[in-house]
């Protein structure tokens, strides 16, 4: 495992892309080619965001898995899957608990690394050090198997898209101090 810089992960943009497109051109993300690539595209421009941090999992010299979080912006970007995740919680909470956090925006593991810990080791690599222990992210609810994973690292899940919705979960660092008080009380 190994924390790095943005520019020392640019450094690798080809394997993390060919990383991204065997975690997520299957089942049940369905992405393609083109989603990998344009990760890839992307990835400078988000290396070079305020509080960006990466991680790499690397076996037999080759990255197995990776993690890229920053910190979030104020206010609260209006782009990509940000207003999903922002409207279940309003504006106020999502200021107080999302903006100026650390986000964590991909965590990828080689389907043939799953089950290791590589994708824990990662997630407490990118989280370490979030100010004020605030961290979250978000993730589709179109994997099971992803919101079990978060839920047994200790995140607390804050929004709960329908039964069968397409939607987006947002969820709550371990150490993010808006998680302690919502696990006596009712979730959104």
């Amino acid at each position: 495992m190994r924390v790095l810089t943005g520019a020392e992960l640019l450094a690798h943009t080809d394997a993390l892309r060919s990383v991204y497109a065997d975690a997520f051109c299957a089942p049940p993300w369905n992405e393609d080619e083109r989603a990998a690539q344009a990760f890839a595209e992307r990835l400078p421009e988000q290396a070079a965001r305020p509080g960006f941090t990466a991680a790499t999992a690397v076996r037999e010299g080759h990255v197995v898995g990776f993690a890229t979080a920053w910190t979030t912006r104020t206010p609260f970007p209006a782009d990509r899957c940000y207003p999903q995740a922002a409207a279940p919680l309003g504006a106020e909470r999502t200021a107080r608990w999302l903006c100026g956090a650390r986000e964590i925006d991909e965590l990828a593991v080689r389907p043939a690394a799953q089950g290791s810990g590589v994708a824990a080791a990662l997630l407490d690599a990118v989280a370490a050090g979030a100010p004020g222990g605030r961290c979250w992210l978000l993730t589709s609810v179109r994997s099971p198997r992803a919101l079990a994973f978060y839920r047994r690292r200790g995140w607390t899940q804050v929004t709960h898209p329908s039964p069968g919705g397409r939607g987006i979960a947002v969820f709550l660092g371990p150490c993010h101090p808006a998680a302690a008080s919502l696990v006596a009380a009712p979730t959104l």
